[in-house]
């Protein structure tokens, strides 16, 4: 059985869309999730939302339970977590309005909490390639249907936040060669891969970070273009979401020769 999530924010998230739409809530020993989870179904398919940040975007990048969100979510029995985000260029070429279909992640963040396994038991997982290969190609299908443009690859510096970068901490990371620059990716992705869900980020670049010489990132800046690219992911994911099934998937076998 194929269940589909979606943790991401309001402005991708339709209620309208699923049908026999519920709210209910997870209990997880890792305390509360971000919110109420909607449960439903689209196209046939069962699903899952959860907002990353909460219902009105109250919780910073930092304190999100990403340990609980993504426990709750493998406790309903998601299968398969897409990931929208918003996140800033380091690339004169990725310019605000792409779609980055995010293959990897550079760690910067300081506070987290990164695994499930906090006891007498080490979970050594493997991200070398932490997002799902198979959910990431049905995406670029979908967008080459739609003629949506995305990026089928894309290193994500994840940063602590909640602030922006600084311009020297941003000519640092686009010195590393990295394409964009976010702040949710991780640990969430990791978390997913200990629960052995296929997940891939779609990250929508909303402003060059402030490497560019005449740009200042500004919040009214990063949600109009948010709006507009939500648009592009909500077509995506109408397209993507019943094409999904339940083949055999090495993201479902991760945590073979992970556990000491």
């Amino acid at each position: 059985m194929v269940k589909v999530g979606i943790i991401g924010g309001s402005g991708v998230y339709d209620p309208e869309l699923l049908e026999e739409a519920k709210q209910v809530k997870v209990h997880t020993p890792f305390g509360p999730t971000s919110d109420m989870l909607t449960v439903g179904k689209f196209k046939g398919v069962d699903m899952v939302f959860l907002p990353r940040h909460g219902t009105g975007h109250k919780i910073n990048p930092t304190n999100v339970p990403y340990q609980a969100n993504i426990w709750a979510m493998k406790e309903l029995g998601v299968t398969h977590i897409l990931a929208p985000s918003a996140v800033g260029s380091l690339k004169e070429g990725v310019m605000p309005g792409a779609i980055v279909l995010t293959d990897q992640f550079i760690d910067r963040t300081r506070f987290r909490k990164s695994s499930f396994y906090e006891g007498s038991q080490v979970c050594h997982i493997s991200t070398a390639e932490p997002c799902c290969n198979k959910l990431r190609n049905k995406l670029v299908e979908a967008a080459n249907m739609l003629s949506i443009p995305v990026f089928d690859k894309g290193t994500c510096v994840v940063i602590e936040g909640p602030r922006f970068s600084t311009r020297a901490e941003s000519n640092v990371f686009k010195s590393w060669g990295a394409d964009i620059i976010g702040m949710t990716m991780f640990p969430e992705v990791v978390l997913a891969r200990e629960a052995e869900i296929c997940y891939q980020t779609i990250a929508m670049v909303t402003d060059y970070d402030v490497w560019k010489m005449d740009n200042t990132v500004t919040l009214d800046e990063v949600l109009r273009t948010m709006k507009d690219n939500s648009e592009k992911v909500k077509k995506l994911l109408e397209i993507v979401i019943p094409t999904l099934n339940d083949e055999d998937c090495s993201c479902k076998h991760a945590l073979n020769g992970a556990l000491i």
